[in-house]
């Protein structure tokens, strides 16, 4: 099957990889589902598990290498923009005011606490626009199901990827060849001023990789 469709979104992606993450994620909020019905609720009108942990699955089974899906942007990302979203609502009574601070309040939170967790902004939404019970349950719903349901679906995310032999919490592989030096990648990232969705160690690898390939390609071209 063609991987071009896959290489217009995510660089290296092949369809096995694709259908693993698929399967993990299945597995993942399924399983957390069950984990989670045992626990339990402080309030009746509590789901089990909250839709942002759908979006938090994608990060975690689809994309593990990504800085956004690490342990700690998952479990601190959501609890955080939780709270957030949930001193929104309590301290601002007009609903579209109070949604929109709590998922301003929620990036500059995660930004401040290098959590950044994209369904951190959802969760936070969520304890503005959520049911009569979230509202009711206050802070505590940060914690039960948004707690539990983060940090059961890590769990069963390190464990789905140990068995399938990949790596999580990602672990950046050392760079082969002393090519690109640290400061020149920063220089650049500076000078470009965007925001990539990789941290600064696995570009350098990747970018060091690169050089040496060229290297070699030239090198054979010469012979």
């Amino acid at each position: 099957m063609n991987n071009r469709l896959l290489d217009l979104l995510l660089a290296g992606a092949h369809w096995p990889e694709r259908l693993i993450a698929c399967l993990g994620a299945a597995v993942g909020i399924g399983l957390t589902m069950v984990v989670c019905a045992g626990v339990p609720m402080t309030g009746v009108d509590l789901p089990i598990i909250v839709a942002p942990l759908g979006a938090s699955a994608v990060l975690v089974f689809a994309v593990p290498a990504s800085p956004l899906a690490q342990p700690w942007p998952v479990v601190g990302g959501n609890i955080l923009s939780t709270l957030a979203g949930v001193t929104a609502f309590k301290l601002i009574g007009q609903p579209t005011i109070a949604a929109a601070v709590a998922v301003g309040g929620a990036i500059f939170v995660m930004s401040l606490l290098r959590c950044l967790h994209p369904p951190g902004g959802a969760a936070a939404l969520t304890a503005v626009i959520g049911s009569q019970g979230i509202h009711a349950a206050g802070y505590d719903f940060a914690f039960v199901p948004v707690g539990i349901n983060s940090i059961a679906l890590v769990t069963l995310g390190m464990m789905f990827h140990r068995a399938t032999a990949r790596s999580y919490p990602h672990q950046p592989a050392p760079a082969p060849v002393p090519g690109f030096h640290a400061t020149d990648i920063d220089a650049a990232l500076e000078e470009m001023h965007e925001t990539f969705d990789i941290t600064r160690e696995d570009l350098e690898t990747l970018l060091n990789r690169a050089e040496a390939h060229a290297a070699a390609r030239v090198r054979g071209r010469k012979a």
